[in-house]
């Protein structure tokens, strides 16, 4: 009979191994029982100062996933490769996520297998680099983790509702199935001390973002600059906007009659309802985290993040990105 190729002990054999030592087998008897050597069994059940009274099975498989990293160290497929390297540490400089930069690659490199790398294996890459500057700067480009929102305390006094809502329920079916481009999505991005404001919209359908700078987060200043940026659009995109119930948005009204753009309210505390919204607010944290001081941001640099976000492929839109999205639209 051939022998097969030497493989390494799984977790299902070392369950095995604890099994017949509970049973009192000898090394001999698990080893033909297990159509292994008894050489093999013996190093496992001895390795790490462990015996046959103290052998476990799940630790000892850990033990063993460790090792294999070791071993692996060094032989990963971005460090051997100096081409695909500058690629994905390009991309992540413009702050593409790894699975946006491995789905990015099977398109602008169909025919190249050397170009091909999973997005599992950017993190792991990235991780187990030696500490260092290199190691620091690319993991500050990765996306981190959003932290738990928390509602907003108003000092004990109750919000005031905003005049003649329109309430997400009278929306039209077309905004929640996204077939007709054109809705969009509002909020704020509070800066440090609840001192400054960055506006953000996004289409439902494209997933394209604007940002808005804002002087001020009075409601005229939010209205102004939100119609600055929204008549702009062409008309067929521009249909309707849901916000949630923040005070910014009390000149609603002057706005629909400013952009032809009618304004939906969200229910208070339901961020899910404007879902878009809140995960493109996440993506623009990466870029701006909380603390920063929008007042001393520059429109060039917001707008120079807008361009960025847009021109990242969306897994939402199959790895298309939003702007080409957007275009689509208008032809």
């Amino acid at each position: 009979m051939k022998s097969r190729g030497y493989q390494r002990l799984g977790l299902h054999e070392r369950e095995e191994i604890s099994r017949f030592i509970s049973q009192g087998r000898s090394f001999r008897e698990i080893a033909r029982a297990l159509s292994r050597h008894v050489s093999t069994i013996s190093r496992e059940i001895n390795r790490a100062g462990m015996n046959r009274y103290t052998y476990r099975a799940v630790r000892s498989d850990r033990r063993a996933a460790r090792n294999a990293a070791k071993r692996r160290r060094g032989k990963y497929t971005l460090g051997q490769n100096q081409r695909l390297w500058e690629y994905v540490v390009g991309k992540l400089q413009l702050r593409w996520s790894p699975e946006q930069i491995a789905q990015s690659l099977k398109k602008e490199y169909p025919d190249e297998q050397t170009m091909r790398i999973s997005h599992e294996a950017i993190y792991t890459y990235l991780y187990v680099l030696p500490r260092g500057e290199l190691k620091k700067r690319l993991l500050a480009l990765l996306r981190r983790e959003r932290k738990r929102r928390h509602k907003r305390k108003d000092g004990g006094t109750v919000a005031r509702k905003l005049e003649d809502m329109l309430s997400i329920e009278e929306r039209p079916a077309e905004v929640a199935a996204r077939t007709v481009p054109g809705h969009w999505e509002g909020d704020l991005l509070i800066g440090r001390n609840r001192q400054s404001a960055l506006g953000t919209l996004v289409e439902r359908t494209t997933r394209f973002a604007i940002l808005v700078p804002l002087h001020t987060r009075t409601a005229e200043e939010v209205r102004k600059a939100f119609a600055r940026e929204m008549k702009s659009l062409p008309s067929q995109l521009r249909r309707s906007l849901t916000y949630d119930q923040g005070r910014e948005m009390a000149e609603h009204k002057l706005f629909t009659r400013e952009t032809s753009i009618q304004v939906y309210f969200a229910h208070p505390a339901s961020p899910w309802e404007r879902g878009t919204n809140e995960n493109t607010n996440g993506l623009i944290r990466q870029f701006f985290p909380k603390g920063t001081d929008f007042n001393k941001v520059s429109r060039r640099e917001i707008k120079k993040v807008q361009e960025m976000l847009n021109g990242r492929p969306r897994k939402t839109l199959n790895w298309e990105k939003p702007c080409e999205a957007y275009q689509q639209v208008l032809r």
